[in-house]
């Protein structure tokens, strides 16, 4: 199987964080989703006009648990990673999917910018267990 490396930068969260523990082989590990989206400018003069691209990232572990923790819907990053097939069978149908995992983020928005956001979001929603 092939990873292919994604950059999407100067994006920011479409809505916060969504933070879940999934057993891992060591006991339980944090994951975390993140639809980053970013605009990008396209054609030239009366035509110019922006396109949105919106990205779910996946996180895992100690990157998942920092994400949840600082990072609010608005919260600007710059995040690099790999894509990769997702192919699967449900119900004797074949369903394709692309799957995004992050690799690094880097979180853009100051201290106090990032704690603004989080304040105007109120308090985080309770973490979740997936089974």
């Amino acid at each position: 199987m092939a990873f292919v490396r994604v950059e999407q930068r100067n994006a920011h969260l479409a809505s916060s964080v969504r933070l879940v523990s999934v057993p891992g082989r060591e006991g339980p590990i944090a994951k975390a989703t993140l639809t980053a989206i970013s605009n990008t400018r396209k054609g030239s003069g009366d035509n110019r006009g922006e396109e949105a691209t919106a990205i779910l990232w996946t996180l895992w572990g100690k990157q998942a648990e920092n994400a949840a923790q600082y990072l609010a819907k608005g919260s600007h990053v710059n995040v690099v990673g790999r894509v990769q097939n997702n192919n699967y069978d449900k119900d004797g149908e074949a369903v394709y999917s692309m799957a995004f995992t992050a690799e690094e983020i880097d979180y853009l928005d100051t201290k106090a910018e990032g704690e603004a956001l989080r304040a105007k979001q109120g308090p985080a929603p309770e973490e979740s267990h997936a089974v």
